[in-house]
C-alpha cells in the first residue's frame, strides 16, 4: 500500500504493523531494492520504504542534502506518529538518514547505515564530479556501466542478467536534475565534526567488495559514532540487501528490537 506523507510530498510503501521500521534506497537503485527483505521484515514491523525526494513519485526538494534530510525528518514524523523509529539507509539512503539523525536529534530510536560513511576521499569524490559531468554532457546512459559497477561487482553482473537488467532500468528512470544534485551533495560532503552527537545505537553495515563506499569509509564511521557496531557483509558489493538478502537479515538480528 502507498500513502503520501510530509505535505504529500514524499511517497512511501507500506506493509505489516508493529515498530516503525524506514527504509531509504540508494542513489543508483530505487525503493525496489528492499523488495527481497520487506516481507520477513514486516512480519515484526511497520515497514515503510519511502521514494527519496525526487524520486519516484516524492517531490524534489531544493537545498542539497541537508534539504532532504528535513524532508524526510517530516515524513517520518508523519508516518510513525510520534512512535519510536528505527531509520536502515543504503548507499545514498545512509547519508540522508545520518544527517536525518544530525540534524534531528530523537528522530530515530536506532539507526542502520549500509555502505555509507561520513566522509568520501578524493578520489571518491573525484568520481561523483565525473559522473555529474558525463551525465550533463552525455546523459544517463553514458554511465550506466559505471553506476552498475558501483552496484555490483563484474562476476554478480555476469551471473544474473535478468536482475542486473532491471536495476539498469531503474538507474535510467532517474531524474537526472536530481542525480547530479546529489553527486555534487556527495562530493562535498563531511560529516565527520558531527558525528559525535549522534546518541543513539547505530549499526554499520558495508559489502565487503563495496567499491562505491568501500568498507575503510565505514569504520571510520563506526569508529566516530559514540554507540555503533560495525559488521562486514562477505561477498556482497553496495547493495548486500539485494545481492544477498538472507546474510542482511542476519546481520541485523541481535540489533533490531
Amino acid at each position: 500500500m502507498d500513502r503520501l506523507l510530509a505535505n504529500e510530498t514524499v511517497n512511501a510503501a507500506q506493509a505489516g504493523e508493529g515498530p516503525p521500521l524506514f527504509l531509504f534506497h540508494s542513489l543508483l537503485s530505487d525503493r525496489a531494492s528492499f523488495d527481497a527483505i520487506v516481507p520477513e521484515l514486516a512480519g515484526s514491523f511497520q515497514t515503510i520504504v519511502p521514494e527519496l525526494p525526487g524520486f519516484g513519485r516524492s517531490r524534489p526538494v531544493a537545498g542539497g542534502l541537508a534539504a532532504v534530510a528535513d524532508r524526510m525528518a517530516e515524513a517520518v514524523r508523519d508516518a510513525a506518529g510520534g512512535a519510536p523509529s528505527i531509520v536502515l539507509g543504503n548507499g545514498y539512503g545512509g547519508f540522508v538518514a545520518l544527517q536525518m539523525a544530525i540534524r534531528h536529534p530523537g528522530i530515530a530510536s536506532q539507526l542502520i547505515l549500509a555502505d555509507c560513511g561520513a566522509v568520501f576521499s578524493e578520489p571518491g569524490r573525484e568520481a561523483f564530479r565525473n559522473m555529474a559531468k558525463i551525465s550533463r554532457e552525455k546523459g544517463l546512459e553514458a554511465i550506466s556501466d559505471v553506476a552498475m559497477r558501483r552496484l555490483f561487482a563484474p562476476d554478480f553482473q555476469a551471473q544474473h542478467f535478468d536482475l542486473m537488467r532491471g536495476r539498469r532500468e531503474a538507474f535510467l528512470r532517474t531524474d537526472p536534475d536530481v542525480f547530479r544534485a546529489a553527486c555534487d551533495a556527495l562530493a562535498s560532503l563531511d560529516l565527520r565534526a558531527e558525528l559525535a552527537g549522534v546518541s543513539v545505537p547505530v549499526l554499520v553495515m558495508v559489502g565487503e567488495q563495496d567499491e562505491a563506499t568501500p568498507p575503510p569509509m565505514s569504520h571510520e564511521l563506526a569508529a566516530g559514532l559514540p554507540r555503533a557496531e560495525l559488521k562486514i557483509i562477505p561477498g556482497c558489493a553496495h547493495v548486500p540487501q539485494l545481492q544477498a538478502p538472507q546474510l542482511f537479515l542476519g546481520a541485523l538480528k541481535g540489533f533490531l528490537p
